[in-house]
């Protein structure tokens, strides 16, 4: 990494510092003398996105940058991405982790065969598939409804997308109403996931996000 931060204008020292100072956090301090093409797939991926940052760059594009981390490394690595966005740097990323895209995201695009299908804010693309939902744990037959469109429902759980006029009051009354064992009630935003899956169904897979 020395030798990448030099190209980047570091002089020796302050590379050199930087560097073990990254590998320590990264959890390679152990491997800061062997060869590059040694160290695991995923630990070369850490030391990419080290080198990526360490001259705190003005715009970072990312592709995939935790792909195949379990998810104590995935924190590490979004942490430290996060910590540079904070800085004031653009970050454009491509991933299919749309919790990635919730945390650090200010603008979403998602495209399905070279087209937009969504694009602004994280609010602004719940707010195009549906906005608010409910998520209910019920006992019985859940009705149809003006209401409220079923979503989903599975073995007791049920994700309810409201219809004008279908406030939480309105629609858990008629859910009691109709004979419906309420266990749980909870009103949530669409998940980027769950429009994620809508948009690509399954073939969502091979998109790109």
């Amino acid at each position: 990494m020395v030798y990448f931060g030099r190209l980047k204008g570091l002089d020796k020292a302050r590379a050199k510092a930087w560097s073990l100072t990254y590998l320590e956090r990264a959890g390679l301090a152990d491997k800061a003398a062997m060869p590059l093409d040694r160290l695991s797939g995923g630990q070369q991926q850490k030391v990419q996105l080290g080198v990526t940052i360490m001259n705190d760059p003005e715009l970072l594009i990312l592709d995939e940058p935790t792909k195949g981390f379990d998810p104590v490394n995935r924190r590490l690595l979004m942490d430290i991405i996060e910590e540079q966005k904070l800085a004031g740097a653009t970050v454009i990323m491509v991933t299919h982790h749309m919790e990635e895209v919730e945390r650090l995201c200010d603008r979403v695009i998602l495209l399905k065969d070279g087209t937009s299908r969504a694009y602004g804010t994280v609010a602004d693309v719940q707010e195009q598939f549906g906005g608010t939902v409910y998520r209910l744990g019920f006992d019985g037959v859940l009705p149809s409804s003006a209401l409220y469109d079923i979503v989903t429902e599975s073995d007791g759980l049920a994700e309810l997308s409201p219809r004008p006029g279908g406030d939480e009051t309105a629609v858990l009354r008629e859910l009691i109403n109709a004979g419906v064992g309420v266990r749980a009630f909870t009103t949530a935003r669409t998940s980027l996931e769950d429009i994620f899956i809508r948009i690509y169904g399954e073939a969502h897979g091979m998109a790109e996000a």
